[in-house]
């Protein structure tokens, strides 16, 4: 059964919370995730905020959904949030949740005790990348269902269906969850900072070979990789990567300064450089996933 998709009431007119970019046939076993580049802001929520328009952009992940844009010609399907993340960070259990930003208790259920909470970026969050507060007062206890329920829910229920799907098309299915970072991220060893991180929950998420394609990839291609540190995937790695079940889950990071503006929110010349490279990951990768699966096959059949 199909999704339904919600809403967003915008200063634009309505517009789709989310959406899903489908091949015109399924031909690889892959499914990709930008949860964190939507830039459809509700009209409600620029009300509720204290940020200017400039300030409250700083937690998007700017243009991943179109670095990644490609994907559907290639094969594989793409689910975009239209929804900002300073608005809900569907990366997060469904209700880590600040008590301090409501006016009112929350649900016994919700998780107030996570670091990410403390950190002021809960599944609604407080803040914004440079830890500037986005609201000036407490939020109403409607905003939860707003936001969590009517959102974040079928958001899920979106993602894990078209994961379902590829793993019994294909036997298994591999998550491909992209996001992008700010150019300030920690330093490496040597006092390099990391183009991109492939973020494997500490090798939980996914099986090790993938995780090696695509680093290895990367590097070949001239950027400096990382895996796991200091990011090695949020919620949506941590949730549907299932090696044992067939479903693997990697995150990547990309460093912002390789393709944008990361103060006037522009792409710049590099944008075009990364995408073509991201290309020729996504078709090496899918080239080295179909050899080994169909090494798999034939070794079966012996």
């Amino acid at each position: 059964m199909q999704t339904a998709i919600p809403t967003l009431e915008t200063a634009a007119g309505p517009c789709p919370a989310f959406e899903i970019v489908e091949p015109g046939e399924q031909t690889l076993p892959f499914v990709f995730c930008s949860p964190h580049s939507g830039r459809a802001y509700p009209k409600d929520f620029l009300e509720q905020t204290r940020l200017g328009p400039d300030a409250i952009r700083r937690s998007e992940d700017l243009f991943v959904d179109q670095l990644f844009d490609f994907v559907p010609a290639l094969g594989a399907p793409i689910l975009q949030a239209r929804f900002p993340r300073a608005y809900l960070d569907v990366n997060r259990e469904p209700y880590e949740l600040d008590p301090g930003m409501f006016a009112g208790p929350l649900p016994d259920f919700a998780n107030s005790a996570s670091v990410r909470v403390a950190g002021g970026l809960g599944t609604i969050p407080r803040i914004v990348a440079e830890r500037e507060d986005i609201y000036n007062g407490k939020l109403p206890l409607t905003e939860i269902e707003r936001r969590i329920e009517a959102i974040y829910f079928p958001f899920h229920e979106a993602l894990e269906a078209l994961i379902e799907r590829t793993r019994r098309r294909f036997g298994f299915a591999i998550l491909l969850d992209c996001h992008s970072m700010p150019s300030s991220v920690r330093l490496m060893p040597g006092g390099r900072r990391a183009d991109m991180v492939v973020g494997d929950r500490f090798g939980t998420s996914a099986l090790h070979a993938y995780v090696v394609m695509v680093t290895q990839r990367l590097s070949a291609l001239g950027y400096e990789v990382t895996r796991n540190k200091p990011y090695a995937g949020g919620f949506i790695t941590e949730r549907y990567g299932r090696p044992r079940r067939g479903v693997h889950a990697i995150q990547i990071e990309i460093n912002r300064a390789l393709y944008a503006d990361e103060v006037g929110f522009l792409p710049h010349d590099g944008f075009t450089l990364l995408r073509r490279d991201l290309w020729s990951l996504v078709t090496c990768f899918a080239g080295e996933v179909e050899a080994g699966w169909q090494g798999d096959l034939a070794a079966a059949a012996e």
